[in-house]
């Protein structure tokens, strides 16, 4: 099946499992889905098995959304009482379309405990309450987590009763727009088909004398060795270190949640020659999750925040900005947010965090691989068997579940019945009903106004007199962050520019502590004397006072300190 009949299918309302290949273009038509849903006022919930792959979506975890947490198991009493929590049983009932991705990771007890749960506080007893579910994934991947060596048959989802009662349509998409080299692309389908022959064995174990053009990317199964090469390269660079602290926004539990999940680290290091990896796709910046590059300098900005500057693979500089990875309601409001340039060290990285990414090359080491999925998830985040450098791999490297496999064929044999048994215009016939139903927008001069209104919030110009209005307005530093939808570094950078542009603004209302204003006015005193200190216009580089303190203050308290000087 192609991408537009799957997505043609979603679109009339029915239940979906979304599965291919890795590099297939799973994530694409999910992503396209849900601005179609968002696009109409469609309330979407978009959750995954793992909080990685949830940030891939800006989503949440589905134990988080669902609100069962670690727990597989719930009794009638423990689930009744989720239904007092006015938050959860609001998002749940509110809720048309739930999304969960990476479907191969989640327990099937955990699938049916979301359903009884859905169903419990929806008071709605068809399958899921009633609203349209679509999971996405592929079985071969990396497997739930189990307890006591369970089965497969007692772990994947789709051996569970929810599965069943869903009535899912199946959509293996077929298109390849990972692997450019055939025949890469065939020893990975024989590894899915349990075909791998003596000549493609062959093949791999001779990458192993491979030479890629760029440096790459060392794949491991366990984080230590993954940290251990990450930090003794890092330290091998004579040049000077440069740290960047992500900035985070609302509900604390789940900023932890995104701590743990974004690829880019809270605390971010870097040199110039550092080896990095981008790990948010933004084409138009010219980069996606998995592309490689090198640090070769460090620029600032007019408002005189460093930033890196990145040359990838393939030649492009790249002045990185920064990124934004949130957990949002199903209403597309942001409840929690992690912003932090979307770079982290990549002389290595675990296969489990590897996964969804794209590489130009890897070294891979298979040798301790434990659990079937792990090899095919490392070798298909390739391109072509020249960026690939296999260091070895044991006799777990290259098998696949007996279960996932017999159950792949099934799927890709309901997936052809569903691509004969549906055409475009068929399902373009369900498309207006299904809005209808959820209550979305229906009418195309409405649908373009309220994507113009959003376009037009989004590019909203962040000026300095809108925060000054807003300080005039009285409004406290959180509010204005809220308001302006800006970083508290930002908004203090403001308060400076607006301090020297309107000097009669009162900023005593957010004076900090006075011992922080009495370390920075005696640091200032010291700092400014040196020109390399200073910018062209003679102003201090927030920077020189941040090194001063060596780390004690963050930027944004700072910044906020420099607007007292005497």
């Amino acid at each position: 099946m192609n991408q537009s009949k799957a997505l043609a299918i979603l679109k009339s309302g029915q239940n979906v499992f979304l599965t291919g290949s890795a590099g297939a273009g799973k994530t694409y038509v999910l992503n396209q889905y849900i601005k179609y849903l968002k696009d109409r006022k469609i309330k979407v919930a978009t959750t995954a098995s793992t909080g990685i792959a949830a940030t891939h979506m800006n989503g949440q975890t589905i134990h988080s959304w669902s609100g069962m947490g670690i727990k597989s198991f719930m009794t009638p009493q423990e689930i009744r009482r989720l239904k007092e929590k006015k938050y959860l049983k609001d998002h749940i009932e509110d809720c048309d379309v739930l999304i969960i991705d990476e479907i191969s990771m989640l327990h099937k007890n955990q699938l049916n405990l979301v359903n009884e749960i859905l169903m419990s506080v929806r008071e709605d007893y068809n399958a899921f309450g009633g609203m349209q579910v679509v999971f996405a994934g592929d079985f071969f991947q990396l497997p739930p987590i189990s307890k006591n060596d369970e089965p497969s048959n007692q772990c994947f989802a789709f051996m569970s009763r929810a599965w069943l009662d869903a009535n899912l349509k199946i959509c293996y998409i077929t298109e390849q727009h990972r692997q450019n080299d055939n025949i890469y692309n065939n020893i990975l389908n024989e590894i899915r088909s349990k075909t791998l022959s003596k000549d493609s064995l062959n093949r791999l174990e001779a990458s192993g004398l491979n030479t890629p053009k760029m440096k790459p990317t060392k794949l491991f199964t366990h984080n230590v060795d993954v940290d251990r090469i990450n930090h003794e390269h890092l330290m091998e660079l004579s040049s000077d270190e440069f740290e960047f602290v992500a900035i985070t926004k609302g509900n604390p539990n789940l900023i932890e949640g995104l701590r743990k999940s974004v690829l880019a680290p809270a605390q971010l290091k870097l040199k110039i020659k550092a080896k990095v990896m981008f790990v948010r796709n933004n084409y138009d910046a010219g980069y996606m999750n998995g592309t490689l590059g090198t640090v070769i300098d460090f620029e600032e900005d007019e408002e005189g925040e460093t930033f890196p500057i990145v040359k990838t693979f393939d030649g492009k500089r790249i002045a990185v900005e920064m990124e934004t990875w949130s957990i949002e309601n199903e209403k597309g409001q942001s409840i929690a947010s992690l912003e932090q340039y979307p770079l982290r060290l990549a002389w290595a990285i675990t296969v489990h965090k590897s996964q969804g990414m794209t590489l130009d090359a890897a070294e891979v080491d298979l040798s301790k691989t434990f659990e079937m999925g792990q090899g095919y998830v490392a070798l298909s985040r390739l391109k072509s068997i020249d960026g690939l450098k296999l260091l070895g791999a044991n006799e777990y490297a290259f098998e696949v579940d007996k279960l996932a496999f017999k159950a792949d064929v099934r799927f890709q044999e309901l997936s052809e019945e569903a691509d004969v048994k549906y055409s475009i215009e068929d399902l373009e016939k369900e498309h207006l009903p299904f809005l209808k139903a959820c209550d979305g927008l229906t009418d195309e001069e409405q649908i373009e106004k309220y994507a113009r209104k959003k376009e037009a919030k989004r590019k909203k110009m962040n000026t300095y007199e809108q925060t000054h209005a807003l300080i005039n307005a009285g409004m406290t530093i959180e509010q204005i962050i809220d308001e302006r939808d800006l970083s508290q570094g930002t908004v203090m950078t403001h308060f400076n520019k607006i301090k020297n542009t309107h000097p009669e603004t009162n900023f005593e209302p957010y004076r900090p502590e006075e011992e922080l204003i009495t370390a920075v006015n005696a640091a200032y005193k010291i700092l400014i004397k040196d020109p390399e200190n200073l910018y062209g216009d003679n102003e201090l580089k927030i920077s020189a006072l941040y090194d001063h303190f060596k780390g004690k203050y963050v930027y944004h308290e700072l910044k906020l300190a420099l607007v007292f000087l005497d």
